[in-house]
């Protein structure tokens, strides 16, 4: 997992400092508005949710959830670690409340700190909101 999965997982900042943000930004950016839209956020963690997926059966169960964890604290990037807040996240997640999080509900959730930078509003983080976004 990069820094740039710990923005679109919990709203972590790191994304910003990560050296191949500039590329993510660019991929997910697929209207090359240079602003990253709700909508593009959303289909980067539909495609995020596939690789979390282990077991390809639509959901994230805790033990994947646990795995993706893991994963970002083995690499010892101390921004990335705020990944962890993820468990946390999982339970506003998982709207129907059965421990688990549907494809669906991933991608639909956006983190609060993701939509709290959208300070024009208009559904999506210009350069200068994700900017803003690092500094705090």
């Amino acid at each position: 997992m990069t820094a740039l999965a710990g923005l679109f997982l919990c709203g972590c900042s790191a994304f910003a400092a990560d050296q191949g943000a500039r590329e993510a930004f660019r991929r997910i950016d697929t209207n090359g508005d240079r602003k990253l839209e709700f909508s593009e956020i959303q289909a980067a963690r539909a495609r995020m949710f596939d690789r979390l997926d282990a077991n390809h059966n639509g959901v994230l169960d805790p033990d994947e959830v646990r795995a993706a964890v893991a994963q970002v604290k083995a690499k010892r990037d101390i921004q990335a670690a705020r990944f962890a807040g993820l468990q946390a996240e999982a339970s506003r997640m998982d709207r129907n409340g059965d421990g688990k999080i549907s494809r669906d509900e991933f991608t639909a959730a956006i983190p609060d700190r993701l939509l709290q930078a959208d300070t024009d509003g208009d559904g999506a983080l210009s350069i200068s909101e994700l900017r803003a976004l690092k500094r705090q």
